[in-house]
C-alpha cells in the first residue's frame, strides 16, 4: 500500500504535456537532377493542447533543417612576401553541410542559452568544433569564419521572424534548399518554446537523392573513370557529328 502511494505521488509530480506539436512537410523527398536549381520546402503544423491556453506566457516556434554532417578545415590567411598564403588551420569535427533556422522571433529573445545548449538549435552550436591547441587559443574564430562562408553560399540560413504563428495554434514557414546541397538525410526539427524553454519537439526527415541517371553517371565517374572518359568522348564525337550532319542537311 505504501509503495502504491509513493508511485501515485511520483506520477502526479510529473509535468503534463499540455502542448504538443504536429507537423507536416510539402515534400519529404528531393531529387537532384542535372537542371536542379534548388527546392522550397513548406513546413506547417499545429499545436495540440490538453489544457487551456496559458495567459501569462508567450508561445514561439523554431524550425531547423540540418543536412548530413561533414568534416571541414578552415584556414587563416596572412600576407607573406606580397602574396596571401594559408598560415594556420582549424579542423572542425562535424559541421552540417546545410543548416537553416526559422523562428517566430529573434533566437536571442525567445530561446534561453541553456535551452539552446541542450538542444543545439542555433547555427553556432550545431557545429561540433575541434578544441583549440596550445598555439591556437581562438577556435571559435574559425567556426565563425566557416559560418560566414557558408552563409554567403546559401548553405547556412538564419531566418528570424519568418515563422507565421496564428492564434498560438497554426504555424507555417518556407525554407529553400539551394542547388549546391549534397545527398543524404536532412533532419527537420520543430520546437515549441515557452518563456525561453523548449516544451515539445518533433523530428522528421527529408530524403535528398540524385536521380537514377545522375547517380549512374556519378558512380561511373568514381568507380570506372576510364570508361567514363570513353563515354564522354563518344558522346562529344556523336553530338558533334550529329550537329554537323544536321547543318549540312539544312543547307541542302
Amino acid at each position: 500500500m505504501r509503495l502504491l502511494l509513493v508511485l501515485a505521488f511520483l506520477v502526479a509530480a510529473l509535468p503534463l504535456r499540455a502542448e504538443e506539436v504536429i507537423v507536416g512537410l510539402s515534400q519529404n523527398r528531393v531529387s537532384l537532377t542535372v537542371n536542379f536549381e534548388g527546392s522550397e520546402i513548406l513546413i506547417f503544423g499545429a499545436v495540440r493542447r490538453e489544457l487551456a491556453l496559458p495567459d501569462d506566457s508567450t508561445l514561439d516556434v523554431i524550425v531547423a533543417i540540418e543536412g548530413p554532417p561533414q568534416q571541414a578545415t578552415i584556414w587563416r590567411k596572412a600576407r607573406r612576401a606580397g602574396i596571401w598564403v594559408n598560415t594556420e588551420g582549424q579542423e572542425v569535427r562535424a559541421a552540417p553541410s546545410f543548416y537553416a533556422v526559422a523562428s517566430t522571433g529573434p533566437l536571442s529573445e525567445i530561446l534561453s542559452a541553456e535551452a539552446d545548449l541542450t538542444h543545439r538549435i542555433s547555427t553556432r552550436l550545431a557545429i561540433f568544433e575541434a578544441r583549440g591547441t596550445a598555439d591556437r587559443t581562438d577556435p571559435a574564430a574559425f567556426t565563425e569564419a566557416l559560418i560566414r562562408i557558408r552563409e554567403a553560399e546559401g548553405l547556412y540560413q538564419q531566418r528570424e521572424g519568418t515563422v507565421d504563428l496564428q492564434r498560438d495554434t497554426l504555424f507555417s514557414t518556407r525554407l529553400t534548399l539551394p542547388k549546391t546541397i549534397v545527398e543524404g538525410s536532412y533532419a527537420a526539427r520543430i520546437f515549441l518554446v515557452r518563456d525561453g524553454e523548449v516544451i515539445d519537439e518533433i523530428e522528421t526527415f527529408i530524403d535528398v537523392r540524385k536521380a537514377v541517371l545522375e547517380r549512374w553517371l556519378t558512380n561511373l565517374a568514381y568507380d570506372q573513370p576510364f570508361l567514363y572518359g570513353l563515354l564522354a568522348l563518344f558522346l562529344a564525337v556523336f553530338f558533334g557529328w550529329g550537329a554537323s550532319a544536321l547543318f549540312r542537311l539544312l543547307r541542302n
